[in-house]
């Protein structure tokens, strides 16, 4: 957020200097002169203060605009989401660079989560789940921070910690998609059915894979092959499009076949 600039902007409007400004809110005007030069930033309990001897409101002060915030934010991560499997780490300096003009940003935080391994790096991964929960107010947003922050805690071999963070999630059977997709009608109703279906597509292919792995532990070899080849003949009866996502699911099944026949 550019405050000094804003300061700035305000001070002159009000045709006063540095001095008079640092006189009336009691600090020197060595210090608003760095506000202004962007080389430190006010101390926040001073916002209420600046505010009202400008006669702003607080949003106005910090040149806050929440829904064209927000809609910048979207885009940004929305331009990460194809990179997530084909280029990771172009991902990753997207969004580190979008949370020095947003710090703290949740949106932009947990899609870092995306594009983080949470196998290889777990610590990071942690890291960024615990600083996604704690910023957001969005109860979807923290619901899948603590998703990552339990795969983390897996992969570190934490069980009780990843158990714990499992038991912040509660089990529905519904979404906000799904109760739109039932509740509203027209264009509204179809986008939230075919983004619940997309999502409900993906998490029924992870299960497969769980299924898989846990007969695959018991010996049961031919059975796990056919939950993995039934991803392509679920894709295949759906009439799935051919697009980046559903062919990595069925490079997936095919990829889990193959190993299981060279055992």
């Amino acid at each position: 957020m550019k405050i000094g600039r804003k300061i700035k902007e305000l001070r002159l409007a009000r045709g006063i200097t540095q001095e008079q400004l640092a006189n009336a809110v009691g600090i020197s005007f060595q210090a608003v002169s760095k506000w202004e030069n962007e080389v430190t930033l006010p101390d926040i309990a001073l916002a209420p203060t600046l505010a009202n001897y400008f006669g702003v409101s607080m949003d106005e002060l910090f040149d806050y605009c929440a829904e064209k915030t927000a809609d910048e934010v979207s885009r940004i991560a929305k331009t990460t989401w194809p990179l997530r499997r084909s280029d990771p780490e172009k991902g990753k300096r997207i969004l580190y660079d979008a949370l020095k003009r947003y710090p703290e940003n949740d949106i932009l935080l947990q899609n870092l989560l995306y594009l983080e391994n949470y196998t290889d790096n777990s610590d990071k991964t942690i890291e960024i789940a615990l600083r996604t929960i704690d910023a957001t107010n969005d109860a979807a947003v923290k619901y899948d921070a603590f998703r990552f922050l339990a795969y983390a805690y897996k992969a570190k071999g934490e069980t009780d910690n990843a158990r714990a963070a499992l038991r912040q999630i509660p089990d529905l059977t519904f979404s906000r998609l799904s109760e739109t997709a039932n509740v509203l009608t027209g264009e509204e109703k179809r986008n939230a059915a075919e983004m619940q279906r997309g999502a409900s597509l993906e998490l029924l292919f992870e299960m497969q894979l769980r299924i898989a792995e846990d007969l695959i532990e018991k010996g049961q070899i031919s059975e796990a092959e056919k939950e993995y080849a039934r991803i392509p003949r679920l894709l295949d009866a759906l009439d799935a499009a051919n697009d980046n996502c559903w062919n990595s699911w069925r490079e997936c099944s095919a990829r889990k076949i193959r190993e299981l026949q060279t055992r």
